[in-house]
């Protein structure tokens, strides 16, 4: 099946390619609209057939969707001539499945500017990047109304090939999120950690990686500069 059928029939894009990713609704329903686009579009990668089918959909839906969209990190006066977000090629041995061990520890407020600030605590470990990577995560809980789990991570390109404040791998609140496969294990999949928005733009306050989730290994695979 191609890919765009895939897309339009999980929501992911309008049946008319000609308005793909258009958004014509209300200014005060542009979040809503962005965030059920990208649950529609995790929910059709973790239906792929593969980890590489999946990524490429991912990687062409956010490409029209930061063209496009008005809730778009980049500035409105680029998106016509932006050609990203650029993408390291898809590596299949960056893509894992690890058990969570529970964790502990103090809740830490991080100040997000004009949005206010959030609350984050630490409920797992991974168990099973140390091999490969050269060490473990932690997820994160997002505190309040909802909640979500929440992994930033940093590694070796940082500052170089890849944002000085790190990557996101799961930001479930906004459906950024691979699940579980069938044995129960957490899929993590470098090939899909993208950078948070302040990246894009200078505007935007987002929570960075904390020290405990640098990676000592170069991870070429996902978002890049």
């Amino acid at each position: 099946m191609a890919l765009v059928n895939i897309l339009e029939r999980a929501g992911a894009l309008p049946r008319d390619r000609a308005a793909r990713d258009a958004y014509n609704g209300p200014p005060a329903y542009r979040l809503a609209d962005w965030r059920l686009r990208i649950n529609a579009l995790y929910e059709t990668v973790r239906a792929a057939e593969t980890g590489q089918e999946g990524w490429q959909i991912w990687r062409d839906t956010r490409r029209c969707l930061f063209q496009s969209h008005p809730m778009s990190p980049i500035a409105a006066p680029k998106r016509t001539h932006y050609k990203g977000p650029i993408v390291f090629a898809y590596d299949p041995d960056l893509r894992f499945a690890v058990d969570l061990l529970p964790a502990d520890g103090p809740a830490e407020t991080v100040n997000l500017g004009n949005d206010g600030a959030i609350r984050r605590h630490p409920v797992a470990r991974t168990l099973g990047l140390m091999q490969r990577l050269g060490g473990e995560l932690t997820l994160y809980w997002i505190e309040g109304y909802g909640g979500g789990l929440f992994l930033p991570f940093a590694d070796a390109t940082r500052g170089g090939a890849t944002y000085g404040g790190g990557r996101y791998l799961i930001d479930a609140i906004k459906g950024a999120d691979l699940g579980l496969n069938p044995s129960g294990k957490l899929i993590l999949d470098f090939n899909f950690a993208y950078h948070p928005s302040c990246a894009h733009n200078p505007d935007y306050v987002c929570p960075l990686a904390p020290s405990e989730n640098l990676l000592p290994a170069a991870i070429r695979a996902g978002e890049r500069l």
